[in-house]
């Protein structure tokens, strides 16, 4: 019994990781593709392979998730308000994924 409790422990944690990996994609994706314009057209940001100069170097940066949201939701600066053409679960992917990957969720 403590042997199956154990593996299903292992397995359970396996699956976790595989989701925010999965997550990391989605946010990737939006970041790179689905956000129209691009991320990538004004932001840095290494994972990305983006070097845009127009918006902050989000690796410099390394904003929190909440203020990724924020950002793309209702704009900032010169940025537009993403909030009618991103989902919030496009939204809340691509804030995961700039704030894990630049270190901004730690």
């Amino acid at each position: 019994m403590r042997k199956a409790a154990v593996l299903l422990v292992v397995s359970l944690a396996g699956l976790s990781c595989l989701a925010q990996a999965d997550d990391i994609e989605k946010g990737k994706k939006v970041f790179t593709q689905e956000a129209q314009p691009s991320c990538t057209v004004c932001h840095t940001l290494s994972d990305a392979n983006s070097a845009g100069a127009i918006g902050p170097n989000l690796d410099e940066l390394k904003p929190s998730r909440e203020r990724v949201i924020k950002a793309v939701s209702g704009g900032v600066g010169i940025m537009p308000a993403f909030n009618e053409s991103l989902s919030s679960e496009q939204i809340e992917a691509v804030a995961d994924y700039v704030a894990r990957v630049t270190g901004g969720d730690k």
